[in-house]
Parts: structure tokens; C-alpha cells; sequence
């Protein structure tokens, strides 16, 4: 009869592969169970995605039918006692709202296409390895995004006479989109900004979302509040949302800030700004903090995407440009059709 476990870990960094090219990952990139002691951390990143923050995070790629790839990590182990790993693949996927992996060795398409140069690793005290990670997505696969997991693994034997075993992992998460052509473009929108206050006084503003794009998104970003009254100005935060919310292509979710500090109620104008990688948007409300509870939600004004005003602003001067290009074509030939008066 196979024994309970308690199981424990910490996901990890990984790289945003989406360019051939790779740099040496920072040594910070890295996450480590401090049960056990054992950590693991990417060796390379690509050199286009230098600029973004989740190209420290995760392996995240866009790959064609029949494509291999591969990819560099270190699993170490910082204790002073050998350390035996065993490293692979599981699946992976995102639900609730949230980046969930499977118990044990489950599989699914994905960590079937993934597979390690090294399945057992033997790590001296404070030594570490590399692991060379192959994706190989077949010649059939079918568009779309798949998820999965990259695990190092240490096991605990339950003691003499019965107990618990303890599995202490490790793991870098993947996210494959798969199909021809470019990668489907990242993007969403902050619908609404809710003000809250929990039993004990906690404020906080919640942030409603929608992944409008092709990818997941891992949100992060901050909170600022500022008031004017006549010649009065005030301001408080910024206030770091809390992590941990992903959202699959068409979810809707939701992030929270809470307050460090108490605040007057209000009114606020409330500015939220999020990113995923490097899709950024932001978006303002006036809100007021209940007594208790939540406050009504507030449609959020979304801020104008940079980028795009840019593009506009070149069409524009484009279409200015060519109209007076055509005006001057035209005068230069009317000249030419009208008789000389000498």
C-alpha cells in the first residue's frame, strides 16, 4: 500500500523564448524549497526579450507543427548534505483563475512533448547541474496554447514503524502556443475598479479584467490614489497588486491591492496599473471607500495605448504629407497645360 505524502514547492523562472538568440540568465532568476534546501533557475534567456520582466519567469514560446527546441536550466542544491533529484515533466493547466499543476507525474500533451537530458541527479553539497529541456511539438499538433510543468524532485522516506513521506519539488512552468505564422498578440482590459474594506479595516481596490488576447496572462502592477480639495492635494500608494492571478485567452478575473496604510475615504481617484510581460495598460476611476464590505463597482476610463496613438499620429502626418505631395503634383501639371503669355 503506497504511503501518504506531503508535498511542497515553489514555482520558479524560466525564459520567454521567442527569439533564437540567448542571454545568460541573472542568478537571481531562481526559486528554492526551503524545506529541502534544493532550487532551480534558467541558464539563458533570449536576447529580444532582454525588456521583459516575464521572460525571468517562464518558458513561454510560439511554435510551428514539427519544431524543436532547446533550453538550458540549473537545478542546485544549497545544503550542506547530497541532495538526489529527480527531475521531469507534468501537466499543467489554468483554471480558477490561477496557474495549477497536476499531483505526481500526471501527463498531458505537453509534458509529453517535453523531455530532460537528465532525469536523476546526484548533487554533492552546495553543488549544482545543468539540465538541457527539449520541446519537440509533432508534425500534427493542433493550434492552440498548452501548459506544463518542469519539476526537480527530492523524496524524504516515511520514518521507521509509518508516517509520512515528504516530496519537496521545484519547477519552472511552460506555456506552448502552437501554430504557423506569428505569435496571437497579448492584450486586456480593466473593466471596473471596486473600493473595499474587509471586517478588520483593511482597505483595498479590486480590479476587474479581461484577457481580450491570445496568450494567458500572469498580472502584476500597482495602485495609486490621489484627491484634490481647493488648493488641498493628496496622495497615497503606490500599492503593489497581489500576484498570483492568471487568465486563460477570453477570461475574466480579478486583482486585488490592499492598503499598507489607513486613508480617508474618499472620494479617490483610483489609477491601476497592470502588466503581462511587456503588455501594459492602466486605467482611473473615483471611488469611495465603504464602511464595510464592497463599494458598487465603478466602470474604469482605460488610458489610450501609446503605441497606438504613435501610429496614429505617423498615419496622420502620412496622409498630410502625401495630400500635399498630390496638391503639388497637381499645380506642377496645370502649369505645364496653360499657354505662355509671351
Amino acid at each position: 500500500m503506497r504511503l501518504p505524502t506531503i508535498v511542497t514547492g515553489l514555482l520558479v523562472a524560466g525564459i520567454l523564448t521567442l527569439a533564437t538568440g540567448t542571454l545568460d540568465a541573472p542568478a537571481q532568476a531562481a526559486a528554492r524549497s526551503s524545506e529541502s534546501g534544493i532550487g532551480i533557475r534558467l541558464l539563458e534567456a533570449p536576447v529580444a526579450a532582454r525588456a521583459d520582466k516575464r521572460a525571468w519567469a517562464y518558458i513561454v514560446d510560439h511554435l510551428a507543427p514539427g519544431t524543436v527546441i532547446h533550453r538550458r536550466v540549473e537545478v542546485f542544491n544549497t545544503t550542506g548534505s547530497p541532495k538526489q533529484l529527480s527531475i521531469y515533466s507534468a501537466a499543467a493547466q489554468i483554471s480558477d483563475r490561477k496557474f495549477q499543476f497536476a499531483d505526481d507525474h500526471t501527463a498531458n500533451e505537453l509534458s509529453a512533448w517535453t523531455s530532460m537530458d537528465r532525469h536523476e541527479v546526484v548533487l554533492p553539497p552546495e553543488g549544482r547541474a545543468p539540465v538541457t529541456v527539449t520541446v519537440a511539438v509533432p508534425d500534427d499538433a493542433a493550434p492552440g496554447e498548452r501548459y506544463a510543468m518542469i519539476w526537480a524532485e527530492t523524496a524524504k522516506a516515511a520514518p521507521p514503524g509509518g508516517g509520512l513521506a515528504q516530496i519537496n519539488r521545484v519547477g519552472i512552468r511552460l506555456y506552448l502556443d502552437v501554430g504557423r505564422g506569428n505569435p496571437p498578440p497579448s492584450d486586456f482590459t480593466i473593466d471596473s475598479l471596486t473600493a473595499q474594506r474587509s471586517p478588520d479595516g483593511q482597505q483595498a481596490v479590486m480590479a476587474q479584467v479581461h484577457n481580450t488576447g491570445g496568450r494567458a496572462l500572469d498580472l502584476s502592477g500597482d495602485l495609486k490614489l490621489t484627491s484634490s480639495s481647493g488648493s488641498q492635494h493628496h496622495s497615497a500608494g503606490p500599492y503593489r497588486v497581489q500576484t498570483g492571478t492568471t487568465l486563460a485567452p477570453g477570461d475574466t478575473g480579478s486583482v486585488t491591492a490592499t492598503l499598507t496604510e489607513q486613508v480617508p475615504d474618499g472620494p479617490w481617484r483610483a489609477r491601476m496599473r497592470l502588466e503581462s510581460g511587456l503588455t501594459k495598460r492602466s486605467a482611473e476611476a473615483t471611488i469611495r471607500f465603504p464602511a464595510a464590505g464592497a463599494a458598487r463597482a465603478v466602470k474604469a476610463e482605460m488610458d489610450t495605448d501609446p503605441y497606438l496613438m504613435v501610429a496614429l499620429a505617423v498615419g496622420a502626418f502620412l496622409a498630410v504629407l502625401a495630400a500635399i505631395t498630390f496638391l503639388l503634383i497637381q499645380r506642377k501639371r496645370r502649369s505645364r497645360r496653360e499657354p505662355s503669355n509671351a
